[in-house]
């Protein structure tokens, strides 16, 4: 059945008329967010780890530190990762924006999208990290026939035990071969397999490292003494380059955040210490042990500086172990707005690479 001409005009000037609405609705609010300029508050979607070398954050979150310098027009959602792997595919994905992170992670976020796809804007935690065995084990060579745990396959601990040992003369694989059997494990199984005999040590971070010493381990390499000034990056804090281009006000403000965390937790340790044995409670069921955290504490330092000196050395252990390909970091760090808080405050600015 033919429909009247004059109607079936009328009709299709509608559906235009509508379409062309809705167009306009669309683009009007990715303009407005893109500005930073959306009616309601902009949401910051933050991740983190529930453990010490995140301290920042996990006090950051717990006090109130970030909430109250985000302010009212921003809306922070948090989320918790155990490896940095996941927390960077959440990036990736699109559900998260910001989130503390190692260095080796950080690395392979730039590397896999060319160098778009994030950026530092902050440091967080420097240290932390040591290589416990047993007691028997006194030097580098009694390590040869031996199985040393690392958190994961090409993760910030596994590189740097390879790049030392094979500086060493030992030499290792990424199956688990050579002269010392490297096995990659979740740190949360590594007391267990340590105090059974299945392993005879873990290059691990905090708490790890003081949870086995507890189990009779002893500490063989104080990571720090393997850095000038005993400084390396464990933390930092990254953002997605989408999200720093829409919401630079909200950036500076998660910066200005991160920077009142890291001055409360070196002001306030005690009062830190309790904050995070809460925190992680509130997050796995189980508060951390406080004696836990004060055996850790010393072997940390939290600063701002992002170290990126550290991280390009990382980067050239892994490509020399063959974990991984070179790759070039231009572009990776914006420390604009950390420069403009410090300064704002009085404090030393931080170089930017």
């Amino acid at each position: 059945m033919r429909g009247h001409p004059h109607r079936r005009a009328l009709s299709l000037a509608a559906v235009a008329l509508v379409g062309l609405a809705t167009l306009t609705a669309c683009g009007g609010e990715d303009d407005a967010d893109a500005a930073g300029g959306s009616s309601g508050p902009t949401t910051l979607r933050l991740g983190y780890f529930p453990n010490i070398t995140h301290a920042p954050a996990v006090v950051g979150v717990e006090k109130g530190i970030f909430a109250e310098k985000l302010g009212g027009d921003v809306k922070l959602e948090t989320k918790t990762f155990n490896a940095g792997p996941a927390a960077i595919e959440a990036v990736f994905s699109g559900a998260l924006d910001a989130t503390y992170i190692g260095p080796n992670p950080t690395v392979n976020a730039h590397s896999k999208s060319k160098g778009e796809a994030v950026r530092v804007i902050s440091g967080a935690a420097s240290g932390g990290v040591a290589l416990v065995v047993k007691p028997e084990i006194t030097s580098v060579e009694q390590l040869r026939g031996k199985k040393i745990a690392t958190p994961q396959l090409g993760n910030t601990q596994d590189v740097a035990l390879r790049f030392w040992l094979k500086e060493k003369g030992i030499t290792t694989t990424k199956e688990g071969g050579g002269d010392v059997k490297i096995i990659p494990q979740e740190n949360a199984q590594t007391v267990e397999t340590f105090t059974s005999g299945a392993i005879d040590g873990a290059w691990v971070p905090e708490p790890f490292v003081s949870r086995l010493v507890n189990a009779g381990g002893k500490v063989l390499v104080d990571e720090r003494d393997l850095w000038p000034d005993r400084k390396f990056v464990i933390t930092n804090l990254i953002v997605s380059t989408k999200f720093l281009k829409a919401h630079p006000d909200v950036v500076k403000k998660l910066v200005e955040a991160q920077v009142a965390a890291n001055e409360f937790v070196n002001a306030n340790p005690d009062q830190a210490h309790q904050a995070i044995s809460d925190h992680i409670g509130k997050i796995t069921g189980k508060p951390l042990d406080l004696k836990l955290i004060k055996q850790a504490w010393p072997t940390l330092e939290f600063t701002n500086d992002p170290i990126p000196s550290s991280l390009k050395t990382g980067l050239d252990h892994a490509v020399a172990v063959g974990l991984t390909q070179p790759v070039s970091l231009d572009g990776l760090y914006d420390l604009t707005y950390l420069n403009e808080v410090l300064k704002a405050q009085g404090k030393p600015e931080v170089v930017q690479p």
